[in-house]
């Protein structure tokens, strides 16, 4: 099984956006089962809380819901369980190295570092412009997806 953690701030937004559109994917490629996908935040400020109204809103206009996830913060321990731990922003990464104390078996990654367009997601708690957050996660899942598969040949 491949184990993913996709990691934001909050966990509110863009990580649990890259989550529910990522185990998307894979269901309907009938690969679900080969997959453990998971969200966190490097951030205490929105534990528990469930995921924001414009990730909710912008999923469900694709049909996926976001049904029972809560906000949950990224812990060291999460290192050793992921393969890999996917970040939205370079602040991100920075936090989770901090977090983790740095990156010894290369797990960390940037979302869209998988792109043809490497840089990060701006996150839209500040930007409020979901539909280009779902675009960037969009993308990014459509490019990590088949780097992941060609890791495991």
């Amino acid at each position: 099984m491949i184990k993913i953690l996709f990691v934001c701030y909050g966990n509110i937004c863009r990580s649990p956006m890259a989550e529910f559109v990522f185990r998307d994917m894979v269901e309907k490629q009938g690969m679900g089962e080969q997959f453990f996908i998971a969200s966190a935040a490097t951030n205490a400020d929105d534990l528990g809380n469930q995921v924001h109204d414009g990730t909710r809103n912008k999923l469900k206009e694709h049909g996926i819901s976001t049904e029972g996830k809560r906000a949950v913060r990224l812990k060291k321990e999460d290192y050793e369980i992921y393969d890999y731990i996917i970040g939205m922003e370079e602040r991100n990464i920075i936090n989770m190295k901090r977090i983790f104390g740095k990156d010894p078996k290369g797990k960390i990654y940037r979302m869209l570092d998988f792109s043809s367009n490497p840089r990060d997601i701006d996150d839209p708690w500040y930007t409020r412009d979901f539909e280009r957050t779902y675009q960037e996660v969009l993308e990014g899942c459509q490019s990590f997806l088949p780097w992941v598969l060609s890791q495991r040949v």
